[in-house]
């Protein structure tokens, strides 16, 4: 009988040793820390990073093993670009980029295979005349593109004499074939108003926001939904009905199976009040109608749950809504993270500043909590007088008709002084539950922690990573999910950039 408990015991002991898999690249001897970098994923069973470092393109190949295959490069870029996105397939990346040369500013597309190679020459898809003294860096052109990467939009935005914006769109398929392009004009009554979230669907129509913000740009106080058809050469409106409420920052997400799109913020009863809970809506875009909209009360046992350092009613003072997921009965589960700075000269850090920041929302010349995980090293970071906190994590579940149905809270508290490269975490959905990693100090070093939360919000630590090497430090939000259950995580190693391979 004792025999057999042992074996129970060594059965279960296995299975939690197994559950995950960790595998390091070495280090290239030209990857410094100074690197910037973005993994484009699995590609015809190879994995593929991107790698730029004072005008020197490359593009990493390693095998499944992380062994490095090749090292390619991208000789044909110019030595500045303004941007680059990729956009991977299981057989091929489309890289498309931009570039200023003399007073144009052109956009491209370069076709690459599993091997990092390119077979055909680049296809320009635009120019754009900008005169002669603007500065370089002068971002004209983005990307967006469909969840099932069918649709391909390529697009710019510039302001006519009326400061209307005026929009030039290209829209390809997923052999990027040419399918149309659009002209057309979006009135801006003043420059309390500005677009964001734009989201590609499966269709081809590009969804977007058009909001207006208060004079001193604290909050959000009315607002649109905008519709423009993948053919159609006009802009639908259906109007947000916000009331008396005042939104936090807005966001959006798409469910391309149902035709529909939800619009959340958290929200505010009065100017430099605290959050009291989380603004829903719910849109029919196929129809262009709007199906509900709601306020989702926070109750005192939701904030005393959330709060860290703060008072109940200011729980969620410090939140950001970090990831939208759509679930199968047509709800969604959200979540967000609590941060924010502290400095040495006891100056009182302001939510609403960090948003908007000086020159207005979304502009490149301020650091915001909602920019894309892109790795750059001088990003946000070297300022030594600043201390980082990245606090719990709140995760909650609607319905798909904008009731809250669970909520829980992982429970943390990362902080750093001068930078925030290594704190925050990564969310992994491996489809039986979502798995959240993120460091935590130990004594001076940090541990990667890993906890899941299953479909009904019940919490679980999962066991200590295998494989977790003294000498790497991991940067867990610089990290993607390559497949279903594997994920990269960039690493620091003796001032190197590595990358760790986690398979669930």
């Amino acid at each position: 009988m004792r025999i057999l408990y042992l074996y129970a015991l060594l059965f279960l002991w296995s299975g939690a040793v197994m559950a995950q898999k960790i595998t390091y690249t070495e280090p290239e001897k030209d990857d410094y820390k100074s690197t910037e970098f973005e993994i484009i994923g699995r590609v015809s069973g190879n994995i593929l990073v991107y790698k730029s470092d004072r005008g020197d393109y490359v593009v990493s190949v390693y095998d499944n093993a992380m062994q490095l295959k090749d090292r390619v490069k991208l000789d044909f870029l110019p030595k500045k670009l303004i941007s680059v996105d990729f956009i991977n397939y299981a057989d091929k990346v489309y890289m498309l980029y931009q570039f200023q040369r003399k007073e144009a500013v052109y956009s491209f597309c370069a076709t690459m295979n599993g091997d990092g190679k390119f077979n055909d020459a680049p296809v320009m898809i635009d120019s754009t005349r900008i005169g002669f003294y603007a500065k370089d860096n002068n971002k004209v052109y983005s990307v967006e593109y469909s969840e099932d990467k069918s649709r391909i939009l390529v697009y710019k935005i510039n302001q006519d004499k009326e400061n209307d914006n005026v929009f030039y769109t290209f829209l390809y398929d997923s052999a990027f074939h040419f399918m149309n392009n659009s002209r057309l004009s979006l009135p801006m009554e003043s420059k309390r108003h500005f677009l964001s979230n734009f989201n590609l669907t499966n269709n081809g129509d590009l969804i977007f926001n058009k909001l207006e913000r208060t004079n001193n740009r604290d909050y959000i106080v009315s607002g649109s939904l905008v519709i423009k058809r993948a053919a159609v050469d006009s802009f639908e409106m259906v109007p947000m009905e916000l009331k008396t409420t005042l939104l936090d920052e807005v966001k959006m997400k798409i469910d391309n199976n149902a035709h529909k799109a939800l619009v959340t913020s958290f929200y505010y009863r009065q100017k430099r009040g605290n959050v009291e809970g989380l603004y829903v809506s719910k849109y029919d875009y196929a129809a262009k109608t709007l199906l509900y909209e709601k306020e989702v009360v926070f109750s005192p046992e939701l904030k005393s749950n959330a709060r860290g350092e703060s008072s109940t009613n200011a729980a969620f003072n410090d939140y950001f809504i970090r990831k939208i997921i759509n679930t199968k009965n047509g709800g969604f589960i959200l979540a967000a993270e609590s941060f924010y700075t502290t400095n040495r000269n006891n100056q009182p850090w302001n939510r609403w500043n960090y948003m908007y920041g000086p020159y207005g929302m979304y502009t490149p010349y301020y650091y915001s909590p909602y920019s894309p995980w892109y790795y750059n090293p001088w990003y946000n970071n070297n300022n030594m007088g600043t201390r980082y906190n990245y606090d719990n994590i709140g995760i909650m579940s609607i319905d798909d008709d904008g009731n809250l149905l669970w909520s829980n809270f992982i429970r943390k508290n990362q902080f750093d002084d001068g930078n925030d490269l290594y704190l925050s975490y990564l969310m992994v959905n491996i489809g039986s539950e979502l798995r959240f990693l993120y460091n935590e100090l130990d004594r001076r070093d940090f541990i990667v922690t890993d906890t899941g939360i299953e479909p009904d919000g019940t919490s679980s630590r999962k066991p200590t990573l295998r494989n977790l090497d003294k000498g790497f430090t991991w940067m867990p939000r610089y990290g993607k999910q390559i497949s279903g259950r594997t994920v990269l995580v960039p690493c620091i190693y003796r001032s190197y950039i590595c990358f760790a391979k986690v398979d669930f």
